[in-house]
C-alpha cells in the first residue's frame, strides 16, 4: 500500500511538471510570434495533450485498479529509465532555450539548433518522452499502460517528426538561400 502512495505522489509530481512545462512552453511561443514565427500541425499538440492526460489517469487505475504489485528489479530498471528519460528532456530544453515549445513552431531565416545535445540527438526531447512513457508505469507494473501508450506516443510522434523535419529542412534552405521558399514556412522548433 505504501509504494502505490509514494507511485501516486510521483504521479502528481510529474502531472505539475507537465503544467509548468506547458507555461513555458506558452512564454517561449510568445516570444517566438513576436519575431514573426508560425505555429504548424497545431492538432499534434491536442492529441498529445489527450495522450498525456490518458496515460496518467491510466496507469493510476491499472496501479489500484488492477492491484499491480510492486516489483522491486523492476522498479529499479523503470526508475533509471524515467531518470534517462528525464535527463534527454531538460537537456533539450537547455540546449534550445527561448526556443523550445511544446508546439512545431517556425522562425523564418534561423538556421536549427546545433548545439548541446543537440549534436549528438535529432530529437532527444521525443525520446525522453519515449523512455518516460514507458517507464513511469512501469514503476508500479502497470505494463498494459506502458505498452498501449507506449504504442499510442510511437504513432503520434512519427507523424510529428516528419512535420518538424520538414519544417527544419525549409528553414534550413531559408537560412542558405537568405530567403523563404514559395509554399513553405520558416524554422522549427525541436523535439
Amino acid at each position: 500500500m505504501v509504494t502505490r502512495w509514494v507511485f501516486t505522489g510521483l504521479v502528481v509530481l510529474l502531472a505539475l511538471q507537465r503544467i509548468y512545462e506547458l507555461r513555458l512552453s506558452g512564454r517561449h511561443e510568445a516570444l517566438i510570434r513576436a519575431r514573426g514565427g508560425r505555429e504548424h500541425v497545431a492538432w499534434q499538440v491536442q492529441a498529445m495533450k489527450a495522450l498525456h492526460a490518458g496515460w496518467f489517469i491510466a496507469m493510476l487505475v491499472e496501479v489500484y485498479g488492477w492491484h499491480r504489485p510492486f516489483i522491486p528489479g523492476l522498479s529499479l530498471f523503470a526508475l533509471i529509465t524515467l531518470i534517462a528519460g528525464q535527463s534527454l528532456r531538460y537537456a533539450a530544453i537547455r540546449s534550445l532555450g527561448w526556443r523550445w515549445t511544446v508546439n512545431v513552431m517556425t522562425l523564418p531565416g534561423i538556421p536549427p539548433v546545433q548545439k548541446g545535445i543537440y549534436r549528438y540527438l535529432r530529437h532527444p526531447n521525443y525520446l525522453g518522452v519515449i523512455l518516460e512513457i514507458l517507464a513511469v508505469p512501469l514503476l508500479h507494473s502497470a505494463y498494459l499502460t506502458a505498452i498501449v501508450f507506449s504504442l499510442a506516443n510511437l504513432l503520434l510522434l512519427s507523424a510529428r517528426i516528419r512535420a518538424e523535419d520538414c519544417a527544419l529542412r525549409v528553414t534550413l534552405a531559408e537560412a542558405v538561400n537568405g530567403s523563404p521558399i514559395p509554399g513553405t514556412a520558416g524554422e522549427a522548433t525541436r523535439g
